[in-house]
């Protein structure tokens, strides 16, 4: 189960004293899968506790479609919100949230791009600058060599 792999995971970044970093991608429609599925959701937000408690930084890759429910779990948690571009974020389906509200939403509702702007999502980066953009949030939250020397 992937709750299992985000517990470990968690565990070992607290063991290492280094950052978390999770990429969900999911397009939800899990809780069908009984009881067990649903206990994910409390599982990682407690591992994702234990790594803040430990003072170390979480950062999550929004991939596309993140939906369901990692959202109302460990996918939403971070201290740092990054997503692809044109990802489709959201919990709910577009179609259960019109039925819901009984009103029609934006065309870009539940994109990267909307949530940037809406406060939900902290930068909408590319796949290939990810790796850069990470490493400068991770010289910035955990100080590297490098940076020390500089400043």
């Amino acid at each position: 189960m992937v709750g299992n792999g985000i517990v470990r995971a968690a565990k070992e970044a607290v063991a290492r004293r280094g950052a978390l970093i999770t990429v969900p991608s999911t397009g939800g429609a899990r809780m069908q899968e009984g009881v067990l599925s649903l206990m994910q959701l409390p599982r990682t937000i407690a591992a994702v506790e234990q790594v803040r408690d430990a003072g170390l930084p979480y950062f999550v890759l929004l991939a596309h479609p993140t939906t369901g429910g990692v959202t109302a779990s460990f996918a939403m948690l971070g201290d740092i919100q990054i997503a692809e571009p044109g990802a489709i974020i959201g919990f709910a389906g577009r179609r259960v949230i019109e039925e819901t509200v009984r009103e029609k939403l934006p065309e870009d509702f539940q994109t990267a791009e909307y949530l940037m702007d809406h406060g939900m999502v902290d930068a909408v980066v590319p796949r290939a600058e990810q790796p850069e953009y990470i490493g400068r949030l991770l010289d910035f939250m955990m100080g590297s060599k490098d940076s020390r020397k500089r400043a």
